[in-house]
């Protein structure tokens, strides 16, 4: 019998932790080793921490790869090494001469497309070393910009010199580099003071659970109510149950022809990403249709055999 957990835990990432950390906790409460988190967030960052478990961590690649939604405070005037509160100060400047107006603007700017130079301070590899190690070390390297995208930043405070900020934007951008951008093209400077994932793909700070609160489910028996099973990251993708005939066919990573679906026949098929089950209801795989050879092909294969 297999006893593992296979899911997603929608963790709160309490101040204080690393990524690491949280994964660490949570195989100390659910006592198993197969456990990956989703993308790093800063130990003083918090929020929304997708922690994969068993088959789900099928999923990790997939789920790092999902928009995000952060909620940020602005710092102007401080400018740092890490470019958060957290670093030495670099150079400190009176704002007295910036407008909200003039904050509102240069923020706009950066809604949209947008090279970023990933900061020192981040675990980006070069060479095979992490970039914060060297940055430990007093040595700063070149970065290549990196493109990401805002989709878009509201406002939702502003008491100057803190600037308190809603971002939706794709994987891979750093908040206290858009955060120390901001500053700079404002002429003052500026570094994150606090950052909060509020959503990471469709997970999201409402239903997210502190570390604390997932053990208390441990103790009492509820800790399966949290999982959110495998098959939940693809809700929006078309079912497809394939007939008892091609299911081995199917189990075995094959491609697979429209006919071999319950309700389908070789012209009728659904077009782009599904989802596929077996007739007992056990999710398979996700695949993709490819017009080219008629067939389905596997995009991440979720079935373990027995």
């Amino acid at each position: 019998m297999d006893d593992m957990i296979h899911g997603i835990l929608n963790v709160y990432k309490e101040k204080g932790y690393t990524s690491h950390d949280v994964v660490a906790k949570l195989r100390g409460i659910t006592g198993q080793r197969k456990i990956g988190h989703t993308g790093t967030l800063d130990p003083d960052a918090e929020g929304v921490l997708p922690v994969c478990l068993g088959r789900g961590t099928k999923l990790c690649d997939l789920l790092t790869d999902r928009d995000k939604t952060y909620e940020t405070v602005l710092l102007l005037g401080r400018v740092t090494d890490t470019q958060d509160i957290s670093g030495t100060v670099l150079k400190s400047q009176d704002i007295s001469g910036i407008s909200e107006e003039s904050v509102r603007a240069a923020t706009a700017g950066f809604v949209g497309g947008y090279e970023q130079i990933p900061p020192m301070y981040s675990a980006l590899k070069v060479n095979g070393k992490k970039l914060y190690e060297l940055a430990r070390e007093g040595i700063e390297i070149e970065r290549k910009a990196r493109a990401v995208k805002i989709y878009g930043i509201d406002f939702i405070s502003m008491e100057l010199p803190r600037v308190k900020l809603r971002v939706q934007c794709s994987k891979g951008t750093y908040i206290r580099t858009l955060c120390h951008d901001i500053g700079m093209k404002l002429g003052c400077g500026g570094c994150m003071e606090e950052l909060t994932r509020t959503r990471a793909g469709q997970f999201t700070l409402e239903t997210s659970l502190t570390l604390s609160e997932i053990a208390l489910r441990k103790q009492e028996g509820r800790l399966m109510d949290a999982v959110i099973p495998v098959d939940a990251v693809f809700e929006d993708y078309p079912r497809l149950t394939v007939r008892k005939d091609w299911e081995k066919t199917a189990k075995n990573g094959n491609p697979l022809p429209g006919k071999a679906f319950a309700g389908m026949d070789g012209a009728d098929h659904c077009r782009g990403n599904v989802r596929i089950y077996d007739e007992s209801g056990q999710f398979l795989s996700v695949s993709r249709w490819r017009e080219e050879r008629d067939e389905y092909h596997i995009i991440k294969m979720f079935y373990v055999p027995q």
